[in-house]
This record gives structure tokens, sequence and C-alpha cells, in this order.
């Protein structure tokens, strides 16, 4: 059965603002102009939102200042805010809305001014997100980096995973990074560049860590049918789902398994469609462990072989499946909160429109969104119109495999007594030819005595 949001919504537009150290802006500034370009790539105004979606770090009415700045009074407001994912996270609740009529036309939208406040020793507003968490705070934790190096130590314990193949991960991104202009870090960089720098927190260094950026990013998204007479060729959303398994590192049951496991299979039900069909991969890459963990959990590759599928070259251009085609949180942009971006290049790759970085006949991305310490999954495939009747077809097979399955037992339990019937008929034939041979073998002698007795008859007559 084709679920009911499946292909019912699509991105029609997506913007975004320079990437790196923006001095002078506001994180509001940044989201109006990202929110500008992509309502302009969507061929639509302002004036025409009526949901608005938003989160930030720490501000607790952050919907209602972005409503207020941008000057829009919607009908659908949402700032829940689960960490990095939520942008993810809000496509999910922006599907449901525009669905059901609550509004006409979404927009997602995210600014932040992480770099130029880290720069001028700004203080984060509304303080670390982390502070005060039960049974943890008091020991001082370094996080979020403290918590992602506590699961990569374990999962390398476990699954016997190396520095270089951890490595290999920084050095995959790089590779799209070059390919990508708007990305900040385009260097080249190798796995001894990467295993030698800087210790941050063991086993990472300096580059298994995300960047620091300033950066806008925004969508916009509006019902199917409307879409398709908008300006741009539109992405549909034809699965999301979304995985919440703890809040505090030490309460993750199994540290080498994410959120992933819940959000991934909710994602590919609605949609209709499994691993093997995406053709692009976007995940949240905070840390270099994150992606390992995630294509795992999503299915893509098998639980303790992540870290040999990126160095073996897999998820790096030419690759068997790409991942991260941007250049990822960390080599291309990370403000904070990347779930945004992760989304836009999903968008991006499915329109073709990518340049050297273009994955060729892209028609199913997958977009994961990463919250919290690990605690939220957000997960969400996007296709293009090739695609929406898929599950559609997929449907039809599988019903037609069930009739062939159903014929075929039939048939097996008719077997016994058509065989019967058929031995039967061969024994009855076999039995009839036998007795014509045998009469055929004596109908010339019975003739010639027929024929002699005949003959004595006429003769005594005369």
């Amino acid at each position: 059965m084709v679920h009911p949001l499946r292909g019912q919504t699509a991105v029609v537009g997506v913007g975004l603002t320079k990437f790196g150290d923006l001095p002078g802006k506001t994180h509001l500034e940044l989201l109006a102009e990202a929110s500008y370009a992509a309502l302009d790539d969507a061929g639509l105004k302002l004036t025409d939102v009526d949901g608005l979606f938003v989160s930030s770090m720490g501000r607790v009415f952050h919907p209602l200042q972005v409503a207020e700045y941008l000057g829009v009074k919607p009908s659908a407001i949402d700032g829940t805010n689960v960490g990095g994912s939520a942008f993810v996270n809000a496509i999910q609740h922006a599907a449901m809305a525009l669905h059901n009529g609550v509004c006409n036309v979404a927009l997602i939208a995210y600014g932040s001014t992480s770099r130029s406040d880290r720069k001028s020793g700004t203080p984060r507003v509304g303080g670390n997100p982390n502070a005060g968490v039960m049974y943890q705070s008091e020991y001082k934790p370094m996080l979020p980096v403290g918590s992602y190096a506590l699961v990569a130590n374990r999962y390398m314990h476990e699954y016997g995973m190396t520095r270089d193949q951890l490595s290999s991960v920084a050095v995959t991104f790089r590779k799209w990074a070059q390919l990508n202009p708007r990305a900040e870090m385009r260097g080249p960089l190798t796995i001894e560049d990467v295993s030698r720098a800087r210790m941050i927190c063991d086993p990472f260094t300096l580059y298994d860590c995300c960047l620091v950026s300033d950066a806008g990013a925004a969508l916009v998204m509006t019902r199917a049918d409307r879409a398709r007479s908008l300006k741009q060729k539109p992405v549909y959303m034809l699965g999301i789902g979304s995985g919440t398994s703890h809040d505090q590192i030490a309460q993750l049951a199994d540290f080498t398994v994410t959120a992933c496991a819940m959000s991934g299979p909710r994602a590919f039900g609605m949609a209709g469609l499994k691993p093997k069909d995406v053709d692009v991969i976007e995940v949240y890459d905070a840390f270099s462990i994150n992606p390992i963990l995630f294509l795992e959990d999503l299915g893509f590759v098998k639980k303790g072989e992540g870290g040999a599928f990126f160095t073996e070259g897999h998820a790096a251009p030419g690759g068997k499946l790409p991942v991260n085609t941007n250049g990822g949180g960390m080599s291309c942009v990370h403000p904070g909160m990347y779930g945004m971006f992760v989304s836009i290049e999903a968008v991006e790759q499915l329109r073709g429109n990518t340049g050297a970085r273009q994955v060729e006949g892209a028609e199913v991305a997958l977009a994961n969104g990463n919250g919290g310490l690990l605690s939220n999954q957000s997960t969400a495939i996007f296709g293009t119109a090739a695609t929406l009747g898929a599950e559609a077809r997929t449907t039809k097979r599988a019903s037609a495999k069930k009739v062939v399955k159903k014929a075929a037992k039939k048939a097996a339990k008719k077997a016994p007594k058509k065989a019967v019937k058929k031995a039967a008929k061969k024994s009855a034939k076999k039995a009839a030819k036998k007795v014509a041979k045998k009469v055929a073998k004596k109908a010339p002698k019975k003739a010639v005595k027929k024929a002699v007795k005949k003959t004595a008859k006429k003769a005594k007559r005369r």
C-alpha cells in the first residue's frame, strides 16, 4: 500500500549564502538572505509563505523572531529543536502540514554566525545546550567532541577499525570538496595528514572534526500538484523517518548502533524503496565516525565494514556509492546545525546542476540529519518525477509474484491427481497399442481362414 505522504510534496526552491567567515552579519540576516534566494529559485515571493519552520541553538522564541524579521504571518509555525537534524525533521512536519492543507508554501530556514561569534568571543545565546544534563555535567566533559570520541573508541575496539580507515573519511570528503567551488576547504589532504594532525580528543585529530562556519540556508516546499507549475524541476519527498535513542551519550544502549537503525527503515518503508535503489547519499559528518555508523545503520554497509568501505574508495568521486558530494561538514561548511545542507545537496544532485561533482543519472537521494550526541536521526529520501511510480510498480511486481506463487501452490496440490490420470491414460494407450498390434498380426491368418471357409461353402453348393 502506498503511504499517503509519498510523493505528495516537493522541494521547489533552495538558497545558500556564502560560507566561511562573514563578519558584520547577524544570524537573521543570513537566514533572510538564504530565504530570499530560495524563494527566487522557486519563482515565489515572501508573501506566498504561510508555513515557517526554523530552529536555532539556544534561542527559545526563535520562530517568533524570524516571523517578525521576515514580516510573515504563518498559519503553520514550528521551531522544534532536536539538534542538527532539526531541519530534516522539519521536512517531515512541513510535508504533513502541506498535505493536510494547513499551509500552502513552507519555508525551512537557518542562519548562523558560529565562526564570527567564536572569533569575537561572543557567548552562545542561551548558553551550552548540553549544560545541566543530569549525571553528566558535574564531570565537565568536553562536549560534543568527547561523546563522539567515546563512540569512535568503542567502535574501533569492537570491530578493529584502524586509524587510517578512520582518516579515509575526511580524505574522501575533501576529494568531493575539491569539485565544489563553494566549499571552504579545497586543498589536498592525505590519510597521513589526517592521522598525524593535532590531537583534539582521542582518537580524533583536527581533520576528524567538522568546520565552524558562518552561513545561511533555506528551502521551499509545496504540494506536488502546485510544484509542477513552478520555476524549477520539483524534487519529491518520497519517504521520511525519525528516530530518537537518548539524550546524554551514557544512555546510548550500544555505542556502535545509532537511531538510524530506526529512522532508516521508516523512511524506506514510506518511500517503498530499499538501500540498493539510492544513487547518492548525504549524511551529517560532524566527526569522522558518524558517516561510518550511519551508512551501516541505514543498510548500505554491513556492520563493522564501514571503515574499509571508505578506504576502498567506494564513497569517493567515481565510487559505487557517492557520499557527501558537496564535501560535507568536514570540508564544505558547518555552521553549527548542518542538517539543512544535507537536504539541499540532495536536491541539487537530483536537479542535475552540481557541475563537476554531479552524480550521473541520479534519481534517488538520501539525506540524513544527526541531532544532539547521536541522539536523534532524521532520514529523508528524495526522488525525481521518474520515481513517483516506482513504488506502485514495485507493488504490482510484488502482487504478480504473489499470484504466480499462489498458482504454483495450487498446481502443486493438484499435481499428484493429474500425474495419476496422466499415467492411467498412458497405460491405457500402451495397452490399446499392444492389443492392436496383436490383432494386426493375427488379422491376415484369420482373413485367410475365413476366405477358405467361404470358398469351401460355395464349392459344396455347386
